[in-house]
């Protein structure tokens, strides 16, 4: 379960305290990521608008994965994740940018992991850190599952006026919905994927578009 905006008002629960609890917080937690990441990853990535404010990706004690701005207070509760994830989206191949997410996913959860464990001994720290080495990091988890496909990594127009203004800039018809479309991050227009030879699958390891106009121009400027 996902959801995005405002963290749950509800009560949160005693923070854990022994070894065993901040262990099964941990488990929790990084299964909410790693399915974020994974089995839910074409949402997540929907839902990782750059239009909108600073994203982070918050684990849920309860299993699940929350997209929301960090708090706004000067000492949090407990460690933020990276802050601006979605900013990053666009300018990426998803592939690369959702294991760039999971790694500093990692460091974030072992950071409230030994937030919780400040009042652990040596001893108890120790058992704490083989308990969460036994399993994989996020990241291992991520490279381990099936690939991910998600949508283009350009946000289409949704608007009925704007897809109405909105032409092909190699043959000059209209955008219409279920069609793949693609950005030239130069001339900052809009392309038929099968008007440029690009694919839904090629684009996604495209991190900056040219369309052929602008690489010609590009090449004789060179």
């Amino acid at each position: 379960m996902a959801s995005i905006g405002s963290p749950p008002s509800s009560p949160p629960p005693p923070p854990p305290s022994t070894v065993e609890d901040i262990f099964e917080d941990y488990k929790a937690r990084r299964s909410g990521v790693v399915q974020a990441l994974t089995s839910n990853a074409d949402a997540f990535f929907e839902q990782c608008d750059p239009a909108m404010e600073n994203l982070c990706l918050y684990g849920l004690p309860d299993g699940s994965w929350h997209l929301s701005k960090p708090t706004l207070r000067v000492l949090p509760q407990l460690p933020e994740p990276t802050l601006g994830i979605n900013f990053a989206r666009d300018g990426m191949a998803p592939k690369d940018w959702l294991a760039l997410i999971a790694v500093h996913t990692d460091c974030w959860l072992l950071s409230v992991a030994f937030f919780y464990g400040a009042g652990l001994n040596h001893n108890g720290r120790e058992r704490l850190f083989s308990l969460i080495n036994d399993l994989p990091t996020v990241f291992e988890a991520y490279k381990q599952a099936p690939p991910v496909k998600v949508k283009p990594t350009r946000k289409r127009p949704t608007d009925d006026d704007e897809q109405s203004e909105t032409l092909c800039g190699s043959c000059g018809v209209n955008y219409y919905d279920d069609e793949f479309w693609i950005f030239c991050d130069v001339c900052e227009k809009w392309y038929h994927g099968s008007c440029v030879s690009v694919t839904p699958e090629k684009a996604e390891s495209i991190k900056q578009y040219e369309c052929h106009s602008c690489s010609l121009k590009k090449s004789r400027l060179n």
